[in-house]
């Protein structure tokens, strides 16, 4: 039988475990009041970066019989790392006047689109993107990353077989000029012989002489048709390029209300951590 003594006391007692878990319990909503607050406050001091994105084309090189030349220089694999490449890396940290060690970390690659089989087979579009503090640097960075990626990779071997099709185009034209004078020299001698009534045969030599030329004028023209359009081919389809040049945009860092967010379940669990702990440490006392 307990006494009245013993009764007043527990009484005290388990009013003072109830007072405390009632201010114990406060922590939690304290804890998201605060962490919100500073998840704002962080928010602001996150301040603004800069991000700055290349569009690239590999291409699709083929060899002089028309089939696709595989290879490392149209595998977006190997772009992400000639851009990841400390030699390159610097070469364009360099040209947008930042530090090296700016761009490492900061350099991204991805894929937009995939390649297909057979007659749909196509490459994807590489974007390259630039993360820094200063906008101008960061897409200066990304434009000449986008510059070493196309030299680098398909536009080396394409660009000799375009110096070939210009090689060969001059001279087809040249051929052509030439063949189109003697055409009109031997159509002006054709006349003036008809004019002058000469001799059949002279006037069938000539006649010859004028077919043989408008046969090779012919050919020169199919030609030229076939290399123009081989070039056009090898410098749209074939080769690497930029499809679009980087600019940059602002990409902040710690939006406030992602902040408020994380802060606020960040205090509330603290506060709830530091509550329970409390409350035990009272019953155990």
């Amino acid at each position: 039988m307990t006494t009245p003594e013993f009764d007043a006391e527990r009484e005290v007692d388990l009013a003072r475990w109830r007072r405390a878990v009632v201010a114990l319990w406060w922590l939690p909503v304290a804890g998201l009041v605060i962490g919100a607050i500073a998840g704002v406050l962080y928010s602001f001091r996150g301040g603004t970066s800069y991000k700055a994105t290349a569009l690239i084309s590999l291409g699709q090189p083929t060899s002089p019989g028309g089939a696709l030349v595989p290879s490392y220089a149209t595998n977006p694999r190997a772009v992400s790392q000639i851009v990841s490449g400390a030699t390159f890396q610097e070469q364009a940290a360099n040209y947008a006047d930042m530090r090296p060690a700016a761009l490492r970390g900061h350099v991204s690659i991805g894929t937009i689109g995939s390649a297909g089989a057979g007659a749909a087979r196509t490459q994807p579009l590489i974007s390259l993107t630039v993360t820094g503090l200063h906008g101008k640097n960061v897409a200066l960075a990304a434009n000449k990353l986008a510059d070493i990626v196309v030299q680098q990779t398909t536009a080396s071997y394409v660009q000799e077989k375009i110096r070939t099709f210009n090689a060969t185009l001059k001279n087809v034209n040249t051929q052509l000029n030439s063949i189109t004078a003697d055409l009109e020299i031997s159509r002006a001698a054709l006349a003036e012989a008809r004019k002058k009534n000469l001799d059949p045969l002279q006037q069938l030599v000539i006649v010859g002489q004028e077919n043989i030329a408008e046969t090779r004028q012919g050919n020169l023209i199919a030609q030229l048709e076939t290399l123009q359009q081989q070039l056009a081919f090898a410098k749209q389809v074939e080769s690497a390029k930029v499809v679009e040049q980087a600019g940059a945009i602002k990409s902040t860092a710690h939006t406030k209300s992602t902040s408020l967010v994380v802060g606020a379940l960040i205090g509330l669990i603290l506060g709830a951590i530091v509550a329970i702990a409390g409350e035990n440490r009272f019953r155990k006392a």
